[in-house]
């Protein structure tokens, strides 16, 4: 009685090995579907990213208002009859 027992138990265990620890077992699949997740919110920040960066192209191709704050800012430029105004700021 006690060899059939243990036949049966190999035979579980057997058929189980695939399952949990297969090519395509549950373990695997948990994995998959871990990366997943990660892949999909570093593509939700790219395209958040992706949709900044087409909305500045449309209004640095259709607008001058977005040339003129980035000349005025990141270049330091001024219009014909503007006076420059620095004001310093305290040191913490």
């Amino acid at each position: 009685m006690r060899w059939p027992t243990w036949v049966l138990v190999a035979l579980i265990v057997l058929l189980q090995y695939p399952l949990w620890l297969g090519k395509g077992g549950w373990l695997r699949v948990w994995d998959m579907d871990r990366q997943l997740a990660e892949q999909r919110e570093v593509n939700q920040k790219l395209e958040g990213r992706n949709a900044g960066l087409d909305a500045e192209v449309r209004d640095l191709k259709t607008g001058f208002d977005a040339i003129e704050e980035r000349a005025r800012y990141e270049l330091g430029l001024v219009k014909p009859g503007e006076v420059f105004v620095q004001v310093p700021q305290k040191q913490p």
